[in-house]
């Protein structure tokens, strides 16, 4: 029978000098956030020390996370090393390491600006066909009508009124004054649907 990845990846630390007492490990994927091994493990690195993994995709969800993770360690005086996998050239304690490293951080400041610019480009094109983002507006046409006309009685009870409606006393008070007249963001609101 095959040892499974976590037993493999202790037996690869133990062989490269890691202390066990000192391995920490999570028993869920890498991609999720709450990593309590991995938070334990940042938690009790000092300046001088070496974080040593036993593959790359152990410590980063993705590019950007790792490169995120790193930076911090170099910001606090820790090295960082990968034994074996795709990032094996990787030990930030040595030049060409760090330079392999910083070939990373490049590809992941790419990354970033790639993302940003698809994003800019499908809101743009979004807004050219007419779309524009965000949650639809809790206030409707219908919505201040009934509004301006339960506001301009003086039994009205404001809480009740935004119950039924479905919005907050400040989106109400936003479009309808307390005597039932439009405010601001009322004749927007006109103006846009048209009456």
């Amino acid at each position: 029978m095959l040892p499974n990845f976590e037993r493999i990846g202790s037996v690869t630390l133990i062989a490269a000098g890691v202390v066990p007492e000192h391995i920490y490990e999570d028993k869920a994927s890498g991609k999720l956030d709450v990593r309590p091994g991995l938070k334990a493990a940042l938690k009790a690195l000092r300046a001088g020390d070496i974080l040593v993994v036993w593959k790359l995709d152990r410590l980063g969800r993705d590019l950007r996370h790792l490169v995120n993770t790193v930076h911090g360690l170099e910001g606090k005086g820790v090295g960082f090393k990968v034994l074996s996998g795709q990032g094996a050239s990787i030990d930030t304690t040595t030049p060409a390491g760090k330079l392999v490293f910083s070939i990373f951080a490049g590809l992941a400041e790419f990354e970033r600006e790639l993302i940003s610019e698809r994003t800019k480009a499908g809101l743009a094109s979004a807004r050219a066909r007419g779309r524009t983002g965000g949650a639809p507006y809790k206030m409707t046409v219908a919505k201040l009508r009934l509004a301006m006309a339960a506001m301009g009685q003086p039994e009205t009870n404001v809480g009740s009124l935004c119950k039924e409606l479905g919005i907050t006393r400040q989106t109400l008070y936003r479009h309808v004054a307390p005597d039932g007249s439009l405010r601001g963001d009322g004749k927007k609101l006109f103006e846009k649907k048209g009456k």
